[in-house]
């Protein structure tokens, strides 16, 4: 059977180059590939970033598709066998009943392209649109009903939520189809094969993920959802192509990226306009009462209720923003054994499948006797980096006394910078030590393992970025050294974060790109490449590793501006400046540097949220003690340390007993979106009432008809 090409509609053509003739009047010849896979693709359209139209009949599930949208590739070795490639093929687009996904699948090229250009295995996978609506169902999606109500999507229902319509295909958007494809994809699990295909090596066991195991054997090289060039467009013009200030669109982020992203971006832009009042109070301590510590007092007392207010604050407005997307109230599956888990395969007492089970005292014992030294040795040398940091301030603070020039007075700037670069490359270098420590220590959830990677990165970087800044204030008590190398940590690892993380991948990008549009560009074939030229341009684009690196930034800022804002009011100015120019750099990563990454729903910031909270907790404890430092404050007990000392502590544990006061009053949600889960909640205890009715008259009635039927003669 004879398939049309898989092109996009012409939305995905340069601005230079005509819409392509149809199928029929080209002279290129067309893809064959399984009549299993149906009849032939045709071009088509998106529209808004969602799934193209496509004509489906919703009485009957199967792959007969109208018309085919390439939503995912999936990119094979060089060297696979053509039968593992046959396998694979039929896995994916089997029946659900046959243990398949029921997905669209077809190659890139067909083999005449594949003669003509660069031989790449690179594959394509879309979905039928009743497919997807059941796959919608499966993950547990939450969408707008008629009533304004928030519910879990069913397809028997599907007629009562808001914007669903038989032949609209807006009613889910493209990443929502890239995750439910995802899902399905990972969700293909080993029946009664006991290895892969052409690879002897390569053992399976019943109910092993297909393509986690595919992907650590090396045959399946990655696995990624393609761009939408129209909609990627019109989301930049909302976004960052404009140098203005202005709110994110958070919706459109969500409907593009997923939630997971959106949210990141969304506290990004939150706390950035909540540290404008920190910024703006500061700037005149800064610039009148430089050295009178003892009024600082009111702007540090501000500081720890700001830090707590916004917070709580934020995790309403979170709150309300996740239940209009549906995350908030979408429930949770049990949570599947991570890719890299590996151990004895037996039976999980839970759920009764068949998975590789792992004694949990091997876990404790990595984790405690080598995860945890090496930890520790990691810290220890990041104290001796810092010692040699103080003494090349010393070394540079002699030459310019014994020199007196004002030359050398730009050296006392150096060691500061030399120190913030060190900190940057040691923190990226244990970034992936913790990676491979955590991984080898074998958690089964996905869950676990970001929680001990997170704790074991937050302990080294908290150590590694702000032990000097502590050492300065407690043990040489030079404030005006603490002032400057807070000034120059906090600004050189800005400027270092922003070039590494953006600007420079994004000019490697655009080298590339032009690279591979003149390879495109001079081919000889009688084809249309303009889809050949997205693929391989995105398959060779940096992986999003999430969004850990970019909160750790934020979490690092909150901790410069917070933990020694009584001495360097200034912080927040300069974390606001940076922030404006993050957004822009972050949202350009995110579109023209990195594949677009899988959507992840999420209801909050996770595991930062708590992070946030306890580094304000410590900003109240430090800033406590520099006050209580301060000469002003000492020269009111000049007989009494210990009365001091009294004071400052009662001081502290006053504002830490207001500070959990007033988290403890503001509500986490709005009292609107606890109403509205309340209802949600009393409904589905009804339900599951009437469920429970209907069942025991049901069994009644039977209990009933076989008693008449002993009693009839």
């Amino acid at each position: 059977m004879r398939l049309g090409p898989a092109t996009p509609s012409a939305r995905r053509l340069p601005p230079h180059r005509p819409r392509p003739a149809p199928y029929s009047e080209r002279c290129s010849p067309g893809l064959r590939v399984s009549p299993a896979l149906g009849p032939a693709p045709e071009d088509v359209e998106r529209r808004g970033g969602r799934l193209s139209k496509m004509k489906v009949t919703l009485s009957a599930l199967d792959t007969h598709e109208s018309s085919f949208t390439p939503l995912v590739v999936i990119e094979l070795a060089q060297d696979v066998k053509e039968e593992t490639k046959e396998w694979l093929k039929n896995r994916i687009i089997s029946k659900k009943k046959d243990g398949g996904a029921q997905l669209l699948f077809r190659p890139l090229l067909n083999k005449y392209e594949k003669e003509t250009l660069e031989n790449q295995n690179l594959y394509l996978v879309g979905a039928s649109k009743i497919r997807l609506l059941l796959g919608a169902e499966a993950v547990g999606l939450v969408k707008e009903c008629n009533d304004n109500t928030m519910r879990a999507f069913t397809y028997g229902t599907r007629h009562t939520f808001k914007g669903f319509d038989d032949d609209n295909d807006d009613f889910l958007t493209m990443a929502e189809c890239q995750f439910i494809i995802k899902h399905e994809l990972e969700n293909l699990r080993a029946r009664d094969e006991k290895m892969i295909p052409g690879y002897p090596q390569a053992k399976l066991y019943p109910g092993k993920s297909l393509l986690r195991r595919l992907l650590t054997s090396g045959i399946v090289i990655q696995v990624f959802p393609l761009h939408d060039n129209e909609a990627l467009k019109k989301l930049e013009d909302s976004w960052y192509t404009r140098f203005t200030i202005k709110c994110q669109p958070t919706d459109s982020i969500r409907g593009y990226f997923g939630e997971t992203i959106a949210l990141y971006f969304g506290f990004l832009e939150y706390f950035t306009f909540a540290l404008i009042p920190m910024a703006v109070i500061g700037l005149p301590y800064y610039l009148f009462v430089w050295e009178d510590y003892d009024k600082y007092v009111i702007f540090a007392s501000f500081n720890l209720i700001w830090s707590t207010v916004i917070l709580e604050v934020w995790k309403r407005g979170c709150a309300s923003m996740t239940y209009r997307w549906g995350t908030l109230v979408m429930k949770r599956q049990f949570e599947e054994p991570r890719p890299g888990y590996h151990g004895v395969l037996g039976i999980n007492p839970v759920t009764g499948r068949e998975e590789p089970l792992y004694p949990s005292y091997k876990r404790q014992l990595r984790i405690y006797l080598v995860s945890l030294p090496f930890v520790c040795l990691c810290l220890y040398f990041s104290l001796f980096v810092m010692m040699i940091y103080f003494d090349m301030e010393a070394w540079a603070l002699g030459l310019h006394e014994s020199s007196g020039s004002e030359w050398t007075g730009i050296l006392l700037y150096v060691p500061s910078i030399i120190y913030a670069i060190v900190i940057e490359i040691m923190n990226r270098l244990y970034r992936y030590a913790a990676e491979f420590l955590t991984s080898w220590e074998n958690h089964r959830l996905e869950s676990a393992y970001q929680n001990h990677l997170i704790l074991k990165v937050l302990v080294f970087n908290f150590l590694n970025c702000f032990a000097s800044l502590f050492y300065i204030a407690f043990v040489l008590r030079d404030m005006k050294l603490l002032r400057q190398s807070l000034a120059t940590l906090l600004i050189t690892s800005q400027i270092l974060n922003q070039v590494v993380e953006s600007l420079l991948p994004y000019w490697l990008q655009r080298k590339h790109h032009m690279q591979v549009k003149r390879k495109v560009q001079a081919l000889k074939a009688d084809i249309d490449a303009t889809l050949y030229e997205q693929v391989v341009l995105e398959k060779e684009m940096g992986t999003y590793l999430g969004t850990f690196d970019d909160y750790l930034e934020l979490f690092l800022q909150f901790g410069y501006v917070s933990l020694f804002s009584c001495v360097y009011p200034l912080a927040a100015t300069f974390a606001v400046l940076n922030n404006l120019t993050e957004v822009n750099s972050d949202a350009l990563k995110m579109c023209r540097v990195f594949k677009r990454p899988f959507a992840e729903p999420s209801a909050s910031i996770g595991v930062w949220q708590l992070a946030f909270e306890t580094m304000s907790v410590i900003s109240v404890v430090t800033n406590c003690a520099l006050i209580g430092m301060s000469p002003q404050v000492n020269a009111l007990f000049p007989e009494s340390k210990a009365d001091l000392i009294l004071i400052v502590v009662a001081v502290e544990h006053a504002l830490l007993a207001f500070k959990f006061i007033l988290a403890f009053a503001i509500p986490d949600k709005p009292r609107h979106i606890q109403m509205k889960l309340a209802r949600l909640e009393f409904e589905s205890l009804e339900a599951l009432k009437q469920q429970q009715v209907k069942l025991a008259t049901e069994n009644l009635k039977e209990e009933w008809r076989e008693g008449e039927k002993e009693k009839a003669p």
